[in-house]
């Protein structure tokens, strides 16, 4: 485990909040390896932190396919598996399909303009090359088009299905040779929703799905 590991106390969330922040960084950067133990007193030690809320953050990590509970041998950080990926990835297809028909046919025109804004945001994001700037960016573009759907229970299932899918959403942008199609993409999507097309709308979010399904089915075969 990185002994540089520390809390972002400048941060106004509840403690377990904090905590589940600061160790999804450490993971996603690779600080704490796939496989590696999430041992609760240690961790608690580290973070100059009781371990009520360590063991908190680790069950949100587990909501998002970031650690993994076995019995009797604790928690560790989950490893990225093809299997995963696309049991996550094909239920994102289809929902945010779903969703973006949904939109085409819901989404006012301040929702619309919003959507703008946020995919222009994303689209100067790639040029800072902050992976996590980019990862906020391009979760935002979608919420905005779960939001247009107007259906709360589909946008909290969505939302729950979103933190799965982080982790895989901060593999792809790690390739700046991706950003280019991300803004074709993201831009096809929104064209799809301003013509109220929402065949032209589904087939562009299809694409964008398949993309980056390839992209990380490439990225974990590399690693095995």
């Amino acid at each position: 485990m990185n002994d540089e590991l520390v809390l972002d106390m400048n941060v106004c969330l509840p403690l377990r909040d904090v905590v589940f922040h600061t160790l999804r960084e450490a993971i996603l950067r690779g600080d704490l390896k796939p496989g590696e133990r999430l041992m609760e007193l240690q961790l608690a030690s580290r973070l100059g932190v009781s371990r009520t809320p360590i063991r908190e953050a680790i069950r949100m990590l587990e909501q998002e396919g970031l650690a993994v509970t076995v019995p009797r041998r604790g928690a560790h950080v989950a490893k990225m598996t093809l299997k995963s990926m696309e049991d996550v990835l094909e239920i994102r297809e289809t929902l945010d399909e779903f969703a973006v028909k949904m939109a085409c046919e819901r989404i006012s025109p301040e929702q619309l303009k919003r959507l703008r804004r946020i995919k222009d945001h994303f689209e100067a994001c790639t040029r800072t090359g902050d992976v996590k700037k980019l990862a906020e960016a391009d979760v935002s573009f979608h919420d905005a088009i779960y939001e247009a759907t107007g259906n709360p229970r589909l946008v909290g299932i969505l939302n729950n299905l979103r933190e799965q899918v982080y982790r895989y959403r901060v593999e792809y942008l790690k390739n700046p040779d991706n950003y280019p199609v991300l803004i074709r993409e993201h831009k096809a999507i929104v064209e799809g929703l301003e013509e109220k097309n929402p065949e032209k709308a589904i087939q562009a979010m299809h694409e964008h799905v398949e993309n980056q399904a390839a992209a990380v089915k490439a990225i974990i075969q590399m690693q095995t």
